[in-house]
């Protein structure tokens, strides 16, 4: 039913005196139309929309083929792996500080070790160099069991708390050297490494079950770097250089080795 201003100012000037009826219309009027909030401009439909975005051109559109990978990055909130001040940057394609000089990888470089990985569900993936634990949380959705080393303690423990808030319970985050793996919880299907050395660290090497891939970037801080990955059959290595890359290098026991 449609009713007019007018007629509605009749209406209501026969239940309401005069003054509280002016008095009504002045509330009426001054309140307006309803506006979207401040969060509905920056909540959590803006931020998926710019995922999705994200996936279109950043991920599908520069090779990534693998669809589940594709649908895991469109999951993970990488706004929630980052300070809350550069949450405007975090769909960007770039790398990001997460402090104690280290990065949050670029979502291409993500999506890309992950898919060299070649997962397909039932695998148990050890991952050395947690970070901000958003490759973890992207691994999460592709594997049945993702455990990640990370040497520094303040990271490592802002993961464990960022994974566990969202709610990834197929994650496990330890502090350690992850030069030396994570030999109770071997073998792995595969091994991503998110830090570069020079050469595969044996432990590593090990704890990779037979037809299983090792992702990594070798090379020095200040050396090219290429981004490899290599499957372990009759237990030689069988290596693919994959791309020109740059990333932090391995701290821990791997430096005394390259002495």
């Amino acid at each position: 039913m449609n009713i007019t201003i007018l007629s509605l100012g009749r209406i209501l000037n026969r239940v309401f005196p005069a003054d509280s009826f002016f008095l009504l219309l002045l509330v009426l009027f001054s309140v307006g139309p309803a506006r979207p909030s401040m969060a509905g401009q920056t909540g959590e439909d803006d931020f998926a929309r710019s995922r999705r975005e994200m996936v279109e051109k950043d991920l599908r559109g520069r090779g990534i083929k693998d669809r589940k990978v594709l649908e895991a990055m469109a999951l993970v909130p990488r706004h929630l792996f980052i300070t809350e001040r550069q949450r405007p940057l975090a769909y960007e394609d770039r790398p990001l500080p997460i402090g104690e000089d280290q990065t949050i990888s670029q979502p291409y470089i993500v999506a890309l070790m992950t898919e060299l990985l070649e997962l397909k569900g039932g695998e148990k993936v050890l991952e050395v160099g947690t970070g901000s634990g958003y490759q973890a949380a992207v691994l999460s959705h592709l594997a049945k069991e993702v455990y990640t080393i990370e040497i520094i303690p303040s990271l490592a423990e802002r993961a464990r708390e960022t994974l566990a808030r969202i709610g990834y319970a197929n994650v496990w985050v330890k502090t350690g050297d992850g030069f030396f793996g994570w030999e109770e919880k071997g073998p792995f299907e595969a091994i991503l490494v998110t830090a570069s050395a020079e050469k595969i660290p044996e432990p590593l090497w090990r704890q990779l079950r037979e037809e299983g891939r090792l992702v990594m970037p070798l090379g020095g801080e200040r050396k090219r770097q290429k981004l490899v990955r290599v499957r372990k059959r009759g237990g030689r290595r069988h290596v693919e250089d994959i791309t020109g890359v740059i990333f932090v290098p391995m701290t821990g026991a791997v430096q005394s080795e390259a002495r």
